[in-house]
């Protein structure tokens, strides 16, 4: 029987009146294939890399203060506040591609 690879989501809050949450999600797809990071090696293992959206993060207040969108990472958690689509390329290289977490996005 053939394994399954675990997944990594990229959930991302579409409910914003400019939708920029559609955009936040075209930027992240967009760096995935670009670096390369689709697929990833995460602790030895592959993982797949889903970015996915969902209607509310219930993070509203969060993104009041800028024109941002949410976005959780799924499984580990973090949630990251004020997504812009340019802070795609970081959001791929850096958290995705070497483990560390954003800290000017970070909702805590």
């Amino acid at each position: 029987m053939k394994s399954v690879a675990p997944v990594t989501r990229l959930f991302v809050c579409t409910a914003q009146k400019d939708e920029v949450g559609k955009d936040v999600i075209k930027a992240l797809k967009t760096e995935l294939k670009k670096q390369g990071l689709k697929k990833l090696l995460s602790g030895g293992e592959k993982r797949k890399v889903r970015v996915q959206t969902c209607n509310c993060l219930d993070l509203c207040k969060q993104c009041k203060k800028g024109s941002g969108a949410a976005l959780i990472v799924y499984p580990e958690g973090t949630v990251y506040g004020n997504v812009r689509p340019k802070d795609a390329a970081d959001i791929v290289h850096e958290h995705l591609g070497e483990g560390r977490v954003i800290e000017r996005l970070q909702i805590t």
